[in-house]
Formats: structure tokens, sequence, C-alpha cells
């Protein structure tokens, strides 16, 4: 790496945790005297923001429905949130437990209503159902990644059909989300990946190296769920996320 390239990512590493700390700010010192309105507002600034101060472009695509919702979207790095925020910021997100566990981030999430799983206790995903099945009943946006973890983002995993009831159980709409990241050599951006071990830091390194980063967000039409099978709505939307994979440019972002 050169070493113009690697201060460009020092700065651009810079950039993020000062827009961060900002962030965290708002939600301390505003978020208790403002409306849902204005926290949404709030939220797809910052987080298109963080995208901006990362070195992405942001490419979305289509149009989210304006009532209750299920999204659902394949998984290919931490940055789907921000991604998502960016262009929904009001969805209400399905994470894993663990990040409650992360430096600054925690706190932003907890700040956008995130519904905490506890993956490796198999009765918390019913808990967790019904509290998305309350928020989708009472016309909120909620939002998961069905694969349950991140892929390389060239294809897509299995999808896991229980968090989709919650959907089924309040017949509201499913509407799916693909995602992809690319660069200025590669389709699939190979510096978005966050599979395996990989930490954290390490991700944002590698972000932060990234050259013509962009984030492509295509959001689907949305899907009638009730009265449905979850297993073979999990597969139909999953098939749909796929077919908007492959329609994809195959061709890098300039």
């Amino acid at each position: 790496m050169t070493s113009g390239r690697r201060l460009r990512a020092v700065w651009r590493l810079g950039r993020a945790v000062v827009h961060g700390l900002r962030g965290l700010a708002i939600v301390l010192l505003r978020f208790p005297s403002l409306d849902a309105a204005a926290r949404h507002a709030r939220i797809a600034w910052w987080a298109r923001g963080m995208l901006r101060a990362l070195g992405l472009r942001l490419d979305a695509q289509g149009t989210f429905r304006p009532a209750a919702k299920l999204v659902v979207a394949n998984h290919v790095s931490w940055l789907d949130i921000m991604a998502i925020h960016a262009v929904c910021p009001q969805a209400r997100f399905v994470s894993k437990a663990d990040v409650r566990h992360w430096p600054l981030v925690s706190r932003l999430v907890d700040a956008a209503g995130t519904l905490y799983l506890e993956r490796d206790k198999r009765r918390d995903a019913l808990r967790v159902v019904h509290r998305m099945a309350e928020a989708l009943a009472a016309g909120q946006t909620v939002a998961v990644f069905p694969e349950g973890t991140t892929s390389d983002g060239r294809g897509l995993l299995p999808f896991h059909a229980n968090l989709l009831q919650a959907a089924i159980a309040t017949s509201t709409p499913v509407q799916p989300v693909a995602l992809r990241y690319a660069d200025a050599t590669q389709a699939v951006s190979a510096a978005a990946e966050f599979t395996g071990d990989t930490t954290l830091a390490r991700s944002l390194w590698r972000l932060a190296c990234g050259d013509g980063l962009t984030v492509r967000v295509r959001v689907l039409p949305a899907m009638g769920s009730a009265h449905a099978d979850r297993r073979a709505l999990a597969e139909t939307v999953r098939q749909s996320i796929a077919e908007a994979l492959d329609a994809l440019p195959d061709a890098p972002t300039r």
C-alpha cells in the first residue's frame, strides 16, 4: 500500500471517529426532546455521513412503502444497518446481542430502537418475534437479516424463517432489500467483507483503505404475508433478493 493511500485511510478513520462522537452527542443531548420524525431525520443524516466519512458512495434505488413493514435484507457487513438507515431511518433492526458490547456503536444502535437477540438461547427467538409483532402491529418498521450471519457478498446463505413469523402473525407486508458493495476494480468488493474472525477494527481499516467503494441498495416491491407459510415466504423473499443481486452491473464502480 502506498503512503498516500495509507494517509487517506487514516484521514477517513479520523473523520469517522469525529462523526461517531457527533452522533453520540446528538443521542445523549438532543434525542430526549425530539419527536419520532426528528429522530428519524437525524438517524438518516448520521448514517449517510458515516458512509461518506469512510469513503463510501450510496447508490439507492426503489421505494419503501410508507406504512408498517418487515424489511428483509441480505447481510454482508456491519455497515448494512447504516446503508439501510440512510434510506429507511425508521427501521428497528433485530441484531445479535454482541453489538451491545461494541464501543460507541452500541449507544448509537440503542438509540435507533434495536431489538437484541441472544442467539445462543433458543427460546429467545420467541421473545424477539413477540416484540417484533408488537412493533409491526403498532405501525412500525422492523428489519432483519435472515441469513443469521454475514456472507462474502457473492451469494446468499440459507434464510432462517423464524423471524418472518412476526410479519405473518400481524399480516404485515415484507419488503426485500438487496445489498452489495462494489469498488473501482471489483463488482463485489472484498473490502466490505465481515466474515470469519474479522474484527471491527480490521473491518474499519479495510473499508477506509477502499478505492471507490459504493454500497448498492435495491429496495424491491413489498410482498403480502397474511396466512403465508413462513418457510415458503422466506424462500420467496430469498429468491427475489438473489434475482436482484444477479441483475446488478458486473462492471465495477467508477
